[in-house]
């Protein structure tokens, strides 16, 4: 027993501190008899099928470009410890532009090829759109001509003429790539699997606070570029996927009834599509 957690009597965790308590889980720092530090995350019922996905990607993808599962048991993910500089943390010291760079550098590393076959659990894009697709179909049938509509045709396009497929983080954000020991990881993987370009859409969205940055044009137009570079695609596609998701992430905060971040989302939407006008 460590704290008010039994974790697996193998893992020989000795102690356990709780560094955080959010909706997908309980994230624990342990020290195991060896010595070594971790990070134990127990997964909570409300977000347990993505959880289990992203633990399935992260052991498709056996620390390369991210962090190493170790153990599972259940609902109980050991890992290994990434780090405690984000790249959030990088904008602060380094820049905005620097941490782009950065996050196309970490891209190709865990888009790296593998030998072995991606997990059949990970989402399809199809289903992943989900939620956005319903909120278009509302409105259709309201006479709602608006952007969930527009952006629900886009990722639909987007979908029926995929690219580069391949297993995907699908939650990649600023506080989801960390630097450590190892360098520069992901963590918290969503699994999905799909275009390329898909990856980077959530970075356009963050660090969510930081209105200035992500509804600023030149912004949005140097990280497209920088990932169209790095995934050899084209600008606009890169800006479509985009859209397309910053209305999905509004669509989700319209089904948890947060307007407000619902209209964080359309905002920095409706500066993706602006952008895209011109490009």
């Amino acid at each position: 027993m460590t704290g008010s957690f039994s974790f697996p009597a193998e893992w020989a965790i000795e102690s356990a501190r709780q560094i955080a308590d959010t909706v997908v889980g309980t994230v624990y720092e342990v020290t195991r008899a060896g010595g070594e530090v971790d990070i134990a995350k127990v997964l909570k019922p409300r977000a347990l099928e993505d959880s289990l996905r992203g633990a399935d990607f992260m052991a498709w993808r056996d620390g390369i470009g991210c962090v190493r599962l170790i153990a599972r048991s259940q609902n109980v993910l050991l890992m290994e410890h990434a780090g405690k500089v984000t790249l959030r943390d990088r904008i602060a010291t380094h820049g905005d532009r620097d941490a782009t760079r950065i996050a196309a550098e970490v891209l190709t590393e865990y888009h790296r090829p593998s030998e072995t076959p991606p997990p059949a659990s990970l989402q399809p894009l199809q289903r992943y759109f989900s939620s956005l697709f319903k909120k278009a179909e509302e409105d259709h049938r309201n006479g709602i001509t608006g952007p969930f509509v527009e952006a629900a045709e886009m990722a639909q396009a987007l979908i029926a003429d995929q690219r580069n497929v391949k297993p995907l983080h699908g939650d990649l954000h600023h506080e989801n790539i960390i630097f450590g020991p190892r360098g520069w990881l992901i963590i918290d993987p969503a699994g999905l699997i799909g275009d390329a370009a898909l990856d980077i859409a959530n970075m356009f969205s963050n660090p969510l606070d930081r209105h200035d940055l992500t509804r600023d044009e030149d912004r949005i137009a140097f990280m497209a570029g920088v990932f169209a570079d790095t995934l050899k695609r084209d600008v606009r596609t890169i800006l479509r996927y985009a859209f397309a998701y910053g209305c999905l992430s509004a669509a989700w905060h319209e089904e948890d009834g947060n307007e407000k971040d619902r209209g964080h989302e359309l905002a920095v939407a409706a500066a993706i599509k602006n952008v895209l006008r011109q490009a």
